[in-house]
């Protein structure tokens, strides 16, 4: 296996979800299909299923960030509530490994991850 190439995330309300990823989280919308809407965020596709899709499970996708604390300020700016602020979870060699926590429109657990390098 290479790399991930597309993450399904299910969506109560896709109306709701589509308008979550698109204009809070700013990910690229490519395309509508049937009861799903597809995003890009990098070179990973996310997929919201929506009722009826078969998609009935939850995921969670931690989104790479370079700036967690700046990323943080604007999405909850935009009404994201997260479970906590940024929290260091590993030190690295090189890196320090950060999250924050959140859930989407959907209520699907979501994260926020930064590597930043060690000074």
């Amino acid at each position: 296996m290479k790399s991930i190439k597309q993450i399904s995330i299910t969506a109560k309300d896709l109306s709701r979800a589509k308008k979550f990823y698109q204009e809070t989280l700013g990910l690229q919308y490519l395309f509508p299909a049937g009861v799903m809407e597809f995003f890009q965020c990098g070179g990973i596709r996310i997929l919201l299923g929506g009722p009826g899709s078969g998609h009935d499970h939850t995921s969670m996708i931690y989104f790479d960030v370079d700036d967690i604390t700046a990323k943080y300020a604007e999405l909850k700016l935009k009404g994201v509530e997260f479970k906590g602020d940024p929290f260091m979870v590993a030190k690295l060699p090189h890196c320090e490994v950060w999250l924050a926590e959140f859930r989407d429109s959907e209520d699907n657990p979501m994260g926020l991850m930064s590597e930043v390098p060690l000074k």
